[in-house]
């Protein structure tokens, strides 16, 4: 699925100075590294006038004292990372413009709970799920959705703090690890099947990736640090690929979500399919998702990186007809808000 407008930038130059904002605080503050590092790169190396900014407090200084026109949001999580969408609304209240999702998308995204609860709304498939605020009857809660399940923090990603839960021997060591992260806990029915992503750049939707790890659960060492976990792209063919497709741009939309980012699902044994999470910075790591889809589309990473980069010019609406790019040097323009 793809929409062909977008808005398109020729020369290095019409971006200004780029602030790639990495590292940060959250507990993803080693993966934001690494794939700011790659992004970076990436960018001087087609001549864009980028550079390294490590956290928002850094970033907001330097934006402050006018020293960047625009900003490569490639922060990671909550909490000093860039997801939550606290970054956002810092940048628009000072009219900065960046890529990726605005508050409102940023911030739903995070939340898984409430992420849900919107789909859910619109009739979207996801899991089965019971919010756990702290000092919750977890058991209870188990005995609600049922075994197997999985428990997580609410508001963290890159599987952090997440168990696989079979029974009820092991629901307080699933809880004490979620616990261990800040804010409310996650309980959904565990969906038993194959793990697929889907990745959204721009209006156009990337073939799926299907995710084999070796072990059993698609968990952080698989994501980052394993080399035997395997990724077949696109993870599934003909009308089924298409209708995945579809419906991750429809997740994506529900939540506000914009200029780029990836829609995280589980297909079970008859073939439906269930909406985990939308992630609005994305790890661009040389494990990462994004870069494995856009290849698959014939989009190297380079290109990649330039693209996701002019979404920062704000990306046309569903159904819209093209509009034109904003002045390059004009600092009302807030891609990713709208």
């Amino acid at each position: 699925m793809s929409a062909t407008q977008r808005h398109r930038i020729e020369h290095p130059a019409d971006f200004g100075r780029v602030a790639v904002v990495m590292g940060g605080s959250s507990t993803e503050r080693s993966v934001s590294l690494d794939s700011g590092r790659n992004v970076l790169a990436a960018l001087q190396a087609r001549g864009v006038d980028a550079h390294a900014v490590d956290g928002i407090p850094a970033l907001l200084d330097a934006l402050r004292a006018g020293r960047f026109a625009r900003v490569f949001n490639i922060l990671h999580g909550q909490h000093g990372g860039g997801e939550d969408g606290v970054l956002q609304g810092a940048l628009e209240a000072i009219g900065v413009p960046y890529t990726g999702s605005g508050v409102l998308g940023s911030a739903l995204s995070m939340d898984k709970t409430r992420s849900k609860r919107v789909w859910q709304s619109l009739g979207l498939p996801t899991p089965a799920f019971m919010p756990l605020p702290r000092g919750a009857d977890v058991q209870a809660a188990a005995r609600t959705i049922g075994f197997p399940l999985i428990v997580k923090p609410a508001c963290e990603g890159s599987s952090v703090g997440v168990s696989r839960v079979f029974d009820a021997a092991q629901l307080d060591q699933a809880v004490a690890l979620a616990a261990q992260y800040p804010g409310d806990l996650l309980m959904e029915t565990l969906i038993e099947g194959d793990e697929l992503t889907v990745s959204i750049l721009g209006r156009d939707v990337l073939p799926s990736i299907h995710i084999v790890p070796k072990a059993q659960f698609y968990d952080f060492n698989a994501k980052y640090v394993a080399e035997d976990t395997q990724y077949l792209c696109p993870g599934l063919e003909g009308e089924a690929e298409a209708a995945l497709r579809a419906l991750a741009l429809q997740a994506f939309d529900a939540l506000g979500c914009s200029g780029w980012g990836r829609v995280d699902v589980m297909r079970d044994r008859q073939g439906r399919n269930w909406l985990l999470e939308v992630n609005t910075a994305p790890g661009m790591t040389s494990h990462s998702l994004v870069p494995k889809a856009a290849a698959a589309a014939g989009i190297d990473y380079e290109e990649l990186c330039w693209r996701v980069l002019e979404t920062s010019f704000g990306a046309p609406v569903a159904g819209s007809s093209e509009s034109p790019i904003p002045n390059p040097e004009s600092r009302d323009s807030n891609g990713g808000a709208q």
